[in-house]
């Protein structure tokens, strides 16, 4: 399918040409077990800012291929093989009875990190990961993943029941509260992104996540605003936020998300 054609119109161009030949590879390695290639995260949330945002893809897969199929996708599509023009690819694959029940694990085949700003990964058992991450990735797929190949993302993934997604949730405002290897503009809109969520029932793209957060918080608004400003520029000239309040910040996002998640056990 050309790049300019079908769902690739969805994605933003800078990027077009190089999903096009992903899901080629993708479909090359995997051949009839392909399923799905499903553009996730900030591509499906419109939200995506090139040089800052990764390029994140979920596949669908029947059956559990060889790990040496897997490795040689991994390979395939190595930053070194297939230069990602976005900050970083972040890929993972799901075997199909899996993707299409709700679940709480991290259940993946192979996730990959690979890109100019990422430290290249290639992981093939789930065993002991933390399984926030997939799991929030799952329920943005399910509301707006786009299909680059394949069914519409529904009818592959499915979305966490609120039993499994509160606690991802919970679990990625603590990794965000660490800091660790976070740009402060990034744990900022996370946590944005977390609150409108948890009170609207829908994933909002971080900027518009932001403005409701700052529209409704005003002790909350500069810091908020501030973290979108840096959020507009490259990784490299992201600004430096203050820590003590990111970490308030966090901190009272994290009582919201335990509110609506009480709200929703009472």
């Amino acid at each position: 399918m050309d790049a300019e054609t079908g769902p690739f119109r969805a994605v933003p161009a800078e990027v077009r040409p190089y999903l096009t030949e992903l899901v080629r590879r993708t479909r090359a390695v995997c051949g009839p077990r392909l399923t799905g290639v499903v553009a996730v995260g900030s591509l499906a949330l419109g939200d995506y800012r090139h040089g800052r945002s990764d390029v994140d893809v979920t596949v669908v897969v029947e059956g559990r291929p060889p790990t040496a199929t897997l490795r040689e996708l991994a390979d395939a599509l190595d930053h070194r093989q297939l230069a990602c023009p976005a900050a970083g690819l972040e890929l993972v694959v799901y075997a199909a009875d899996f993707a299409r029940v709700p679940s709480g694990e991290a259940g993946y085949l192979l996730d990959l990190n690979t890109g100019s700003h990422l430290p290249g990964r290639a992981a093939f058992d789930p065993a002991g990961a933390p399984s926030f991450w997939y799991v929030i990735d799952r329920s943005v797929a399910h509301q707006d993943g786009i299909a680059l190949y394949g069914p519409p993302a529904p009818e592959v993934i499915a979305a966490p029941r609120p039993a499994e997604l509160y606690p991802a949730i919970r679990a990625s405002v603590r990794e965000h509260d660490d800091g660790e290897g976070h740009l402060a503009d990034n744990r900022v809109l996370n946590g944005c992104r977390s609150v409108v969520y948890c009170r609207t029932g829908r994933w909002l793209a971080k900027r518009d996540a932001a403005g409701r957060v700052a529209a409704a918080e005003a002790d909350f608004r500069p810091l908020v605003e501030a973290a979108v400003r840096s959020f507009e520029r490259p990784r490299a000239d992201a600004l430096p936020l203050p820590g003590p309040q990111v970490r308030a910040f966090l901190t009272w996002v994290r009582a919201r998300v335990d509110e609506a998640a009480a709200a929703l056990d009472a």
